[in-house]
């Protein structure tokens, strides 16, 4: 071969390496990952991604960065799920309860009153059962790195407070598009109304809803406590966040990267439930300062009204795990 020819076939072969980053400082470059999500700056969720962002940075000696995108800029929850799944986005923060339906063992988390406090939440999520769940959507190309704090979803109305479940009869409540989460209002007596996050202080303004269902950091956030200044805190359901990672972009990862990405997950979600109560705390005292109102029910009447969806899941997969969850100690 003419030495014109080895050069033009060195070239060529320099290129196809550097490609498929298999050749010297290629191989070692840095890994970018898109993580996504819907909440602004100023929500402790970001706070607690700013954190994984920069440790993980720190952990895999820059070996792998974490951009992060805030506020919806690569779209709702289920499109930048979808994304992780193709590998276009590589990690997000999203609610448990949309989970449900690209993974159905997620809609344990809808069920109400499935925690008897946040303790009892915390260790189920940190024992055999909220790992095994982390890892069940594997096969749809998702994978769970830990749980966020979601705090516990409480009603908020207009016009009173929702003392009882007599209270929601024929109300207009907004909720996620969980199918349990439907059936568990539908079980209090309220009318179950799917509406878009973002489409949500419109709609309660103009009647479209009565009244919605959220956590305290969330109602202050969105602002919808200047349209209902009624809070009852019934707690309804404890729904963590769930922190994912597509496994395209998982498993390009090296076994320390993975370990680094891991590590650097574990101390956001650490960072994020001790903000999460302190931030609890303000948002509260700010919105009651603004007018609104709060109520702490007894919830035994709720529970009761409830038991008839443990009852129709017992055989199913949400109800076995019901049963796991509801005897931890």
């Amino acid at each position: 071969m003419r030495a014109y020819e080895r050069l033009i076939a060195v070239l060529c072969g320099v290129c196809v390496a550097l490609v498929f980053g298999v050749v010297g400082q290629a191989a070692d470059e840095t890994i970018t990952i898109k993580l996504a999500h819907v909440h602004d700056v100023s929500h402790p969720i970001h706070e607690a991604l700013q954190v994984l962002a920069t440790r993980t940075a720190e952990l895999s000696k820059n070996s792998v960065r974490v951009v992060l995108y805030p506020s919806g800029q690569l779209g709702g929850e289920r499109e930048v799920l979808e994304k992780l799944q193709i590998g276009s986005v590589g990690m997000t923060k999203v609610g448990s309860s949309l989970l449900e339906s690209f993974e159905p063992k997620f809609g344990i988390f809808s069920m109400p009153y499935l925690f008897r406090d946040d303790a009892h939440k915390w260790r189920v999520l940190g024992g055999e059962i909220g790992q095994r769940l982390l890892r069940s959507a594997r096969k749809k190309r998702l994978l769970g790195l830990g749980y966020y704090e979601g705090g516990a979803r409480s009603f908020y109305t207009k016009e009173a407070f929702v003392k009882t479940p007599a209270d929601l009869k024929g109300m207009k409540v907004r909720v996620q598009k969980s199918r349990i989460m439907m059936e568990a209002m539908e079980a209090l007596g309220a009318s179950a109304t799917p509406v878009s996050y973002d489409e949500l202080y419109t709609a309660l303004a103009s009647g479209v809803v009565d009244a919605a269902e959220n956590n305290i950091p969330s109602l202050y956030s969105s602002k919808h406590y200047e349209v209902c200044s009624y809070y009852t805190l019934d707690r309804h359901t404890r729904m963590p966040d769930v922190l994912l990672i597509g496994t395209k972009v998982w498993d390009k990862l090296s076994k320390t990267q993975q370990q680094a990405l891991y590590k650097a997950s574990q101390e956001s979600v650490d960072f994020q439930r001790k903000q999460w109560g302190q931030k609890c705390k303000e948002y509260m005292a700010e919105m009651k300062a603004k007018g609104l109102k709060v109520f702490e029910p007894d919830t035994k009447p709720f529970e009761a009204a409830v038991q008839s969806l443990y009852k129709k899941y017992e055989d199913e997969i949400v109800g076995k795990l019901a049963k796991e969850i509801k005897a931890t100690p």
